[in-house]
Parts: C-alpha cells; structure tokens; sequence
C-alpha cells in the first residue's frame, strides 16, 4: 500500500492566479455564441462542463477559435436563436451548467421548426429539471420527457418562447431562473417572471444579470419577487476581452492558509468580483486576518 506523508509547514505564503469560475465561463460561453459580434472569452476553465459546452455550440453551428491551453476562446456570436438540424442529439456529460441553460435557449424560435434532443451520462437522468421545464411551458415552449417524468432526457421543439407572466419555482436551484432569464430577451415578447418559494443562491442570480448587462441586456429585478424582461432584444458582444473572474470558493482555501501561516495572494477577483463568496475574505478579517483588496486580487495576511 502506497502512502503519503504530510509535514507541517510553518508558513504559507505565494501568489495563486485562480481557473476561471465553471458557472461563469458556461454563462459566458452561451451569452456570446448568442451575441451579436465577436467576443474573446478570456481565463476560461478548462473542465468537462465546459468541454460539454463548446462541443455543443459546435454542434449547434456556433464558431470558435480555442486557445491550445483551453483558457481562450473567441467566439463568433450568431446574433440570436441557434440554427438547429431536425434530429440532433446533444450529449452533455453530467454538466448541469450547460443542461439547464441550454434547455431554454434551445426553446427559441428558428427559422424552420426543428426538434432537438438534450441528454448526458446515467447521474444526468437522475437530476430534476421539472421547475425549468414547467416554466418553459407556460410561455409555450414545447418540451418532451424521454423517459422519466421531471428528468432529462429531453426533446426540445425551437417553436419559440411567447413571452408573458411565468412563474417558476426558485426554492430548489438558482439554475432554472438563471436559464429562464438568458433565453428571456430573445422571446417574442415581454416576460414577468415571478418567483414561487424563497429563492436560493441568490449571488449567482447577480451573477447572471451582471453577465446579462455585460452583454447589453439590463432585467428590472423588484427584490427578487419579480424580474421583468423586455423581449425581442438580442445580446451585443462586449468590448475588448471578456474576463471570467476566478473561482472564489476555490480562493477561499487559499486565503484561509494565509490567514492562519503567513501570507497568500489569489488573483482572478478582487473588490468589484460580482461572485458572493468573495465575502469570505470579510469573514476572515472579522477574526483577525489582514486582508488587503485590489481591482483583480486579494491577499490574506496572518495577524500580528
């Protein structure tokens, strides 16, 4: 039996530039296949979810140029609904961050009515996609369960999204109202989403509606009871590259370390990071920490 022995250390100090946050580099990801314009993904992670993605996009007629280091990706946006072939069948892994918002998009009107089919591995079929589902159909989107009631895999119809009053279940996953408010600007008219329960993870909701803005999509959040969507808008490419801020969970165990041995620098967010668990940092220096805050880092220094 082979083991691994662990020393104590008795400092901890460096600087660690952070991969890019999955969420985000999937939102990012959707929102410029898209857009309209060209839009050069930058600090991209390079994970299975995101593989899932871009093959995917491909898949879907989307166009891009990835990086060798799979960190960069410029993406030729196709300025609206995908063009999808009758009969195409997207297998997705297990990644939940590019179902769900996939599963809307793919709900937007096309030029010839076409049926898609989005599945992935076993641990895919066993993970609800109901909430979703039952808001889709209530603004005319036509989605099929293949085999289990509520779980993928799905047949999707590109009949369009009517727009309207929806109402979606917000106590289970941000996900669903995440997926429902990128596909919601392109609808063929105005939406009302209106959230049913308490509605968690509320910072990755920020993070979606800061990303929509990036892109040129502004949604009247009323104290996240209500979001309004004008419809018939379309996505713009951003200016210059499109920065995926670094994964701050991941950052957290680095700037605990500091925080307790000596002192680490994490770049890939910092003051303006639109991800809630940079708070961490705050927790940190409630107990003690010095904790020093740049534009894209920050560092966690052990009291003295």
């Amino acid at each position: 039996m082979e083991k691994l022995t662990l020393t104590p250390i008795s400092r901890v100090e460096g600087e660690i530039n952070l991969p890019g946050s999955k969420s985000l580099s999937n939102r990012a990801l959707l929102l410029a296949a898209l857009a309209t314009g060209t839009t050069q993904v930058t600090n991209l992670l390079d994970s299975d979810d995101i593989r899932h993605m871009l093959n995917a996009l491909k898949a879907l007629g989307v166009k891009y140029e990835l990086s060798d280091d799979k960190t960069v990706c410029v993406v030729e946006g196709i300025g609206g609904a995908f063009k999808v072939q009758n009969g195409l069948s997207l297998f997705l892994g297990n990644a939940g961050t590019a179902m769900r918002p996939l599963a809307a998009a793919l709900c937007l009107k096309g030029e010839e009515k076409s049926q898609i089919i989005l599945t992935g591995e076993p641990r895919m079929k066993e993970r609800p996609i109901k909430h979703l589902v039952d808001a889709l159909r209530q603004v005319g989107a036509e989605v099929q369960y293949l085999e289990n009631e509520g779980y993928p895999p799905l047949a999707i119809s590109n009949s369009g999204l009517q727009g309207g009053k929806v109402q979606i279940d917000g106590s289970i996953s941000s996900q669903f109202l995440t997926a429902l408010l990128m596909s919601a600007p392109l609808a063929e008219s105005d939406m009302e989403i209106e959230i049913i329960g308490d509605l968690v993870s509320k910072p990755y909701i920020d993070i979606t509606l800061s990303m929509m803005n990036d892109f040129g999509i502004t949604v009247e959040n009323r104290d996240y009871k209500t979001f309004l969507v004008k419809g018939k808008q379309g996505y713009v490419a951003p200016q210059g590259n499109y920065l995926v801020e670094g994964d701050a969970s991941s950052a957290s165990y680095f700037l605990a370390s500091g925080a307790i041995k000596g002192k680490v620098k994490v770049t890939g967010i910092g003051k303006k990071s639109i991800q809630g668990d940079r708070l961490f940092a705050d927790v940190l220096e409630k107990m003690g920490a010095k904790i020093t805050w740049g534009e894209d880092f920050i560092q966690a220094e052990q009291s003295r």
